[in-house]
């Protein structure tokens, strides 16, 4: 049997080590807004499509 090049080498360790990097950072990026901080951050977003920055108007918030 002979050494594994480096493509193949690199191809395993994309396939074990890369996969689970991926999943790990998927997972951080789903939890990121679920953060006890980030209340009101989230809700200055949901309410800025009712800011009218054109016209002068505001939000009802």
């Amino acid at each position: 049997m002979s050494a594994p090049t480096t493509y193949e080498l690199l191809r395993h360790l994309a396939d074990s080590w890369g996969l689970l990097a991926m999943t790990l950072i998927f997972l951080g990026l789903c939890a990121w807004p679920f953060r006890p901080g980030a209340r009101s951050a989230n809700e200055t977003a949901a309410r800025m499509i009712l800011h009218d920055d054109d016209f002068g108007g505001t939000d009802n918030g």
